[in-house]
């Protein structure tokens, strides 16, 4: 069926032809036709924009229109008579059309673990205490931003935090002091897809009314771009939010603190 979704293009002018997108595509929606890369079929395309941190020329977009369903089953068929991995989770069909009803959101990746589920206090209170100083703060689930839809509920009116993958495991105040009372996403913004992160941070942006921002980087120069890619989204969102960046060391220590300016 047709619905409104994400999907791939392609600027036929900034193309070369190169390739490079080609097996970044895990589902097998493009191919090298003429010179150009070209869209296969729109049932293999999940919209998800993994390829376009691979385009040297950036003439890979995404961009939101009607479109074929996504179908997981024809994507294994098609994968399999090329002789190419199949992915073990895709997200389903359901999940990825922007005209769906609300509250018809879906989980998100095909992997039931992938659930939206928000903690009530009850559950919060009953979780084992990790240390004398506290237990878990966390609020919701799931929290990797991949997985984190921009209509999740626990996202309206939210104090975001921002978090590099390597910092909760350096900072051992990560939840008593940062995670009380914020809605995590984390991410890795040196192995996972940045434009992918550019895109979904925009969406949450626009569809939600938050309150603030706080990013938390590492040190570390791979790990330290998070920020950036927020400014990016905030850029393509057209919506300012009140933002501050904490810049965590190997010890676990806050290095500095800056207010960031869009």
């Amino acid at each position: 069926m047709l619905s409104t979704r994400k999907m791939i293009t392609i600027d036929e002018e900034l193309c070369n032809g190169c390739g490079e997108c080609v097996p970044s595509c895990e589902e097998g929606a493009l191919a090298i036709v003429d010179g150009k890369a070209r869209l296969v079929k729109e049932i293999y395309c999940d919209g998800l924009g993994a390829c376009l941190g691979d385009c040297p020329t950036g003439a890979l977009k995404v961009e939101v229109r009607e479109a074929e369903d996504f179908n997981p089953d024809a994507v294994r068929e098609h994968l399999k008579a090329q002789g190419r991995v199949v992915p073990t989770h895709m997200p389903s069909p359901e999940s990825l059309r922007l005209d769906r009803p609300a509250g018809s959101q879906k989980p998100m990746g095909g992997c039931p673990g992938a659930a939206m589920h928000t903690m009530s206090p009850c559950e919060r209170a009953n979780i084992p205490m990790a240390s004398p100083a506290g237990g878990s703060a966390l609020s919701h689930w799931p929290v990797q931003l991949r997985l984190v839809p921009p209509s999740a509920p626990f996202l309206k009116g939210a104090d975001l935090l921002l978090t590099a993958d390597c910092v909760p495991v350096a900072m051992p105040s990560y939840h008593n002091e940062y995670v009380a009372g914020r809605v995590v996403v984390l991410g890795c913004p040196k192995f996972d897809n940045q434009m992918e992160y550019v895109e979904k941070l925009a969406d949450i942006l626009t569809e939600n009314d938050l309150k603030s921002i706080t990013v938390l980087e590492m040190e570390v120069p791979c790990c330290s771009s998070m920020s950036v890619i927020l400014r990016e989204a905030v850029k393509r969102a057209g919506k300012k939010v009140d933002t501050v960046r904490l810049t965590i060391g190997r010890n676990g220590n806050v290095l500095e603190t800056v207010p960031l300016e869009f």
